[in-house]
């Protein structure tokens, strides 16, 4: 079923690391730009955990150029580098910081009538902490769930599923995503550090996306 937006006025889309809001939400921050909608960005982790062991890639140049790859995306989108809140917590324990995420999250949805988030039944334990923070946040907004691990694993269009079409379709989300270089290959010197796979990038540039409306 295709997602209906509305008309939102201020929508707060959340993501637990620097790409998680364009792998997971590209269309619709793009679809509620266009529509005047002012979208609010906020990166939870400060994406460190990806890269521990590269000499070449200490935390804080890692950190930084995360965020950086973030803003370029989002800009594409519409979205200004003012309108993008980084909490900094810890990449890998954000559950340890619940309450430190509940209490900024409940401060910047404040005014949110919309609020895109990740879905509780992620397999990455980072995106189900936010996902319990933000149960803990009260309120009547809109709220629409999204999965990115494991890929495509949400059910697309059944159900509670509601379902948003990439403009430029899969190229159009490719671009956006390979724009985060760090976690495509680029850092090489550290051989358990994390890239994401062929096979991952095909199914997250999946032409559809894919949200689940929670009831309040």
């Amino acid at each position: 079923m295709r997602l209906r937006l509305g008309r939102p006025r201020h929508a707060v889309v959340i993501a637990p690391h620097p790409d998680d809001e364009v792998i997971g939400a590209a269309a619709l921050i793009g679809a509620l730009r266009r529509r005047g909608c002012r979208v609010t960005i906020v990166i939870v982790s400060d994406g460190a955990a990806s890269h521990p062991g590269s000499r070449r890639w200490p935390a804080a140049r890692l950190i930084a150029e995360r965020y950086r790859e973030s803003r370029r995306a989002l800009r594409r989108l519409g979205v200004p580098a003012g309108a993008v809140r980084t909490l900094g917590l810890p990449d890998g324990a954000v559950s340890a910081h619940l309450p430190a995420c509940t209490l900024a999250l409940r401060r910047i949805v404040a005014d949110a009538d919309l609020i895109v988030a990740p879905a509780i039944g992620d397999a990455h334990p980072d995106h189900r902490a936010v996902a319990m923070a933000l149960r803990r946040v009260p309120g009547g907004a809109r709220r629409l769930a999204y999965q990115v691990w494991p890929p495509r694993s949400l059910d697309r269009g059944r159900g509670r599923g509601r379902t948003l079409a990439a403009p430029g379709g899969s190229a159009g989300k490719r671009s956006l995503i390979r724009l985060h270089r760090t976690q495509l290959g680029a850092i090489s010197d550290d051989p358990a550090g994390f890239a994401i796979a062929r096979h991952e990038l095909d199914a997250f540039c999946y032409p559809l996306e894919a949200f689940v409306e929670l009831c309040r």
